[in-house]
């Protein structure tokens, strides 16, 4: 007797989540080093090395420029020699730039000189964190049935998140007491450590079929690569500035905003991760921007901390599914073979955006009040919203020719 097909459906995501759970902890591993530098890398520039805002954002931006560069060299290695591949390589790259993040310690006597060598290995970092990520989400997507694309994204970034929300006051700790030497040595040892149990997996073939061109699958891409651009802006606007903010206005603990940011998507990601799959990326897309939206502007109008927690908590639960929203969008776009490079070619977007956003929005805190910045993201998140209904107006069959 064959089983009904609503017990299936359990079975079959516990089968999906089991598939991904190695790679999940590898995205976990080296993101969590990431998250811990989120609270204390603008403390670092900003008060120990006495660098202003605009700085500061081109120290974050650093990681999101390099990350564009490297994303279509990540698809093609992904798509051609295998996601493990991508992935190691990545876990190299993300190691030697925490030994760059020890080298600028020893010119904290010329700040010049100290920051141009944490800006290099934040450009490492971001090239790492381009090969990590693309392939771990290609790796996933060869593990599970189709139709779980949505499912994929979500989860690999639902580790990437829990990273973050575990490393913001694990890397606030240790810069307290150990300065930003503990964040360094830790950007080291994690990666090494993912590395030797990555090379124990076994590896997924590559998909042997013709391929498209990058310009091509860019091609394909670009529009829901352009949503999910201006709906990560509020992401970068609280990754890069929010511990400022709580810093500018007195208030202590200025890691929760973070640790809020990176709950509330961890929870949305659970409760909700199938809605792309089941009724489609764009319209889980146009909701989750508005609530993105609406969480930027209440960081811009916090009279007290509470309000800007649940400012970061907001806009953790919006962007949470921006980004697989569009990625579906995305990868239904484009033959099965090429699903690594259009992973590629998507996050570029986002590595552009906020590549461009931090130390744009760092120049308008420079102008002006420093909550102003959350106003102009909460604008430009609510251009993702235009972006959605756009896709939603104009749908494409599963073929990928429009309706």
């Amino acid at each position: 007797m064959s089983m009904p097909m609503t017990a299936m459906q359990p079975v079959a995501s516990l089968r999906v989540t089991a598939n991904l759970l190695p790679i999940m902890a590898v995205v976990f591993a080296v993101f969590l080093v990431i998250g811990m530098a989120m609270p204390v890398l603008p403390l670092h520039v900003h008060d120990g090395l006495g660098f202003g805002t605009f700085v500061v954002g081109l120290v974050a931006g650093s990681q999101f420029a390099a990350s564009l560069v490297s994303r279509p060299w990540a698809g093609h290695v992904s798509d051609r020699s295998g996601a493990k591949r991508g992935v190691i390589a990545g876990l190299i790259a993300a190691a030697a730039s925490g030994l760059f993040y020890l080298l600028s310690l020893g010119f904290t006597g010329a700040p010049l000189a100290s920051v141009t060598i944490l800006l290099l290995g934040r450009g490492l970092l971001g090239a790492a964190e381009s090969f990590i990520i693309t392939a771990a989400v290609s790796w996933g997507l060869v593990l599970v049935e189709s139709g779980n694309t949505g499912k994929v994204i979500a989860w690999v970034g639902s580790a990437m998140f829990a990273a973050f929300a575990i490393g913001a006051p694990a890397g606030s700790a240790l810069y307290a007491a150990y300065g930003f030497a503990a964040i360094a040595l830790a950007t080291t040892a994690a990666p090494l450590l993912a590395l030797l149990f990555v090379v124990q997996l076994p590896a997924a073939a590559p998909v042997q079929q013709v391929r498209l061109s990058f310009a091509k699958v860019l091609g394909a891409v670009w529009v829901p690569g352009l949503g999910s651009a201006l709906g990560s802006v509020g992401f970068g606007a609280v990754t890069t500035f929010v511990a400022l903010l709580f810093a500018s206005r007195g208030w202590a603990n200025g890691w929760l905003a973070y640790t809020a940011y990176a709950l509330a998507f961890i929870l949305a990601r659970v409760l909700f991760s199938h809605l792309a799959d089941a009724i489609g990326g764009a319209r889980v897309a146009l909701l989750c921007a508005l609530v993105e939206a609406a969480g930027q502007a209440l960081i811009w109008l916090a009279a007290r901390p509470e309000m800007a927690l649940a400012g970061a908590a907001l806009t953790g639960f919006g962007f949470s599914l921006i980004y697989p929203g569009f990625g579906v969008e995305a990868v239904r776009r484009v033959p099965v073979q090429n699903r690594g490079l259009a992973m590629g070619a998507y996050t570029a977007f986002l590595d552009l955006a906020q590549g461009i956003a931090s130390p744009a929005l760092g120049l308008i805190a420079t102008g002006a009040r420093l909550n102003v910045l959350f106003l102009a993201s909460a604008v430009t998140v609510l251009c993702a919203a235009l972006v959605a209904w756009w896709l939603l107006a104009h749908p494409f069959t599963v073929e990928g020719h429009p309706q």
